[in-house]
């Protein structure tokens, strides 16, 4: 061999090189060599799996409190502007004044109300006076007229809501019947 070649050895799993000129007495056999290699990058692959599988529940934890934190958010942001509403029923509750009194402060509550649903696109759906329409109106009635036309809305039972163009409720009405309209 010449003096500038190296000879490679295995020496616990790492491959060191030794200079030729000195001649490599390795009392291993093949096999026991190739199994020490093979031994080490099992090792190695363990700690990686190890390390990967660390990474991946630290990345799954941190998701779910990324997702706690912004529903928490969602919420608080949803339900601040209700936090007035109930003060002011509160202080309605403990005022000594008139009925009159009484009913015009639970009129601006219900002001304030509408307000802050208004404030999350949350809007009234249009009933009385409008054409009954069973995509937004459920009607629990009907009234017999000639005044109106038929399957107008005449009143509302309970007001329905949509958040932009998604129906939360459908409004309870009753409408009209007009029996001459019916027959053409």
């Amino acid at each position: 061999m010449q003096e500038d070649m190296t000879v490679q050895a295995v020496q616990e799993g790492e491959i060191v090189s030794t200079p030729a000129t000195e001649p490599v007495i390795n009392e291993a056999d093949p096999a026991q060599i190739e199994l020490e290699q093979v031994k080490g990058e099992r090792n190695q692959l363990l700690d990686r799996l190890a390390r990967l599988q660390a990474e991946f529940d630290n990345a799954r934890k941190r998701e779910a409190k990324e997702r706690a934190d912004t529903r928490d958010y969602a919420i608080s942001n949803t339900v601040e502007p209700f936090l007035g509403v109930m003060d002011n029923f509160q202080l309605a509750l403990k005022a000594d004044g008139t009925v009159e009194q009484l009913r015009s402060g639970v009129e601006l509550i219900l002001k304030q109300m509408e307000d802050a649903l208004k404030g999350l696109n949350v809007v009234p759906v249009e009933s009385v006076g409008a054409q009954f329409d069973p995509r937004v109106h459920e009607a629990l009635g009907s009234i017999e007229t000639k005044e109106f036309p038929d399957h107008q809305v005449l009143e509302e039972i309970r007001r329905g809501y949509k958040i932009r163009e998604k129906l939360l409720r459908p409004a309870l009405v009753r409408i009209a019947v007009n029996a001459d309209q019916v027959a053409e």
